[in-house]
């Protein structure tokens, strides 16, 4: 789960990090009012998961509550890069002498949290790795101790930054580490990291990323889950407690088992068709979840047939096949529908399926040939 700017900043603040006063606002009046309660000048920011905000437009300042709302007016329902603005994020500007970067991520290949933390701020990592890898520094810290303190001193005097701000700077080292493990976090990225022409160190910007397999421990941020969505297919599977990725094709996908559904996205492919989704039903699928999961593939109007491919292990084949068929009846579907299934109780499953005239694949290069053919042929 991504939260936006401001969800983020609500992290930050309880960590007891500085972040500067702020209010959401999702339309051009709650802006302004939000503006005319913060007072001064204010920034208005667009807040969309995507980055390159300030280079778009979409992060501007504004003098009077009237600015607020005209920026507001602007950005809202605007497009950045694919992504609708339904948001802005009032909050007072500051004077900004530096920007620094600071990050904590969850090195998959190291298996240990990586910190980075770099004295070039408000740009993106990338480009800074790319151009200046030597003003990066890591600290890969003891995961359940933590960074130590002479850890910390040690990281923040070789990112080179003013000696004035050191010991603030190493404080949010440790903020950020650990709100990463509090919240079972797969980033807390603060950029830029700014100090101030006062000296003081603000968290002037802010990217928050939580395991979504962690959600159950932390029901705190349920509150987040609805709005920090950017597709509404998504954001239904989610509430359906489904695996769901949506994509831009019209061949719907349902399988049991992340690698297995990937490699049918693979197949669709390759025999020409255009995968519209992402669904794993995962391992134990019984009739209701497999008609749970045909729903919502078809809420796509984008669907134009539905390949379900099932390896039977711990999920019987006589279930699918109950489910698919319980769907069929129950959802008036109108899309063709092929259904791969292998191994336990398959020849019962791909019977049922016959008596109820739905076609069933021997292999999944044979279920991608049928859908796309019938597809065709619709």
């Amino acid at each position: 789960m991504n939260l936006f700017e401001y969800q983020a900043k609500a992290l930050f603040a309880k960590a007891g990090m500085n972040v500067p006063p702020g209010r959401v606002a999702a339309s051009p009046e709650e802006a302004a009012e939000a503006a005319r309660t913060i007072g001064g000048r204010v920034v208005v920011k667009a807040q969309v998961h995507m980055g390159g905000r300030g280079k778009a437009g979409f992060i501007k300042l504004a003098d009077t509550p009237e600015q607020a709302a005209e920026l507001a007016r602007a950005m809202l329902g605007a497009q950045h890069r694919g992504l609708t603005i339904h948001r802005v994020y009032v909050e007072r500007a500051i004077d900004i002498a530096k920007e620094h970067y600071l990050s904590a991520i969850i090195d998959r290949d190291k298996r240990a949290v990586a910190m980075i933390l770099s004295a070039m701020g408000g740009m993106d990592i990338e480009e800074v790795a790319a151009t200046s890898p030597n003003q990066i520094q890591y600290l890969s810290p003891d995961p359940w101790r933590g960074p130590l303190d002479f850890q910390i001193r040690e990281f923040v005097l070789k990112a080179g930054l003013d000696p004035a701000a050191r010991n603030a700077v190493g404080l949010a080292v440790r903020q950020v580490f650990d709100l990463l493990t509090r919240y079972d976090a797969m980033l807390v990225e603060i950029n830029p990291l700014a100090i101030t022409t006062d000296g003081t160190v603000v968290a002037a910007d802010g990217k928050f990323e939580v395991d979504d397999n962690a959600m159950f421990r932390h029901p705190e941020l349920k509150e987040y889950l609805e709005i920090t969505e950017d597709d509404p297919f998504e954001a239904e599977a989610h509430r359906r407690g489904l695996t769901y990725v949506h994509l831009d094709g019209n061949v719907g996908i349902i399988g049991n088992g992340a690698g297995l559904v990937m490699n049918t996205l693979d197949v669709v492919t390759a025999a020409g068709g255009k995968p519209a989704n992402f669904l794993d039903v995962g391992g134990g699928a019984r009739a209701e979840l497999v008609r749970n999961a045909l729903d919502m593939v078809l809420q796509d109007p984008s669907v134009k047939g539905v390949l379900v491919n099932i390896f039977g292990g711990v999920t019987r084949g006589d279930e699918v096949a109950k489910g698919v068929i319980e769907a069929m009846r129950s959802l008036d579907i109108k899309v063709p529908l092929v259904v791969r299934m292998a191994g336990t109780r398959e020849e019962e499953g791909k019977a049922l399926l016959r008596e109820a005239n739905i076609t069933p694949a021997d292999s999944a290069a044979d279920g991608a040939r049928k859908i796309i053919g019938l597809i065709g042929r619709g």
